[in-house]
């Protein structure tokens, strides 16, 4: 692939990952969120949230339908600028879902 290719789908790519990563900051902390507080504290690997005591459906039901949601979004949202790149699906989509988590990383490390 030469360097011209590169540079037409690289920008449309990462920018539209970067705006969708700004909105995806909510449904990460919310599967962080259920994750913490359930499967990895039952393992020992993580404290649970001791005012949590609603039970974990609550949390499956919003952990699961907004991140659910919000995969689909992501998903169409990447298809046309997915058909028009000139590089294969081995890199677009991990970098595609690496520039999408970038704002919840700068999020974690600002705080």
């Amino acid at each position: 692939m030469n360097n011209g290719h590169m540079r037409k789908w690289l920008p449309a790519a990462l920018g539209v990952n970067l705006l969708l990563g700004i909105p995806a900051v909510v449904p990460v902390w919310l599967l962080w969120y259920l994750l913490a507080n359930w499967p990895l504290a039952a393992l020992g690997w993580t404290g649970r949230e001791p005012t949590e005591n609603d039970g974990v459906l609550p949390w499956l039901l919003l952990g699961g339908l907004v991140p659910a949601l919000y995969a689909l979004l992501w998903w169409l949202a990447n298809r046309p600028v997915r058909r028009r790149a000139t590089v294969g699906s081995r890199l677009y989509w991990p970098v595609s879902v690496l520039a999408t988590l970038v704002p919840t990383f700068v999020l974690v490390a600002a705080l």
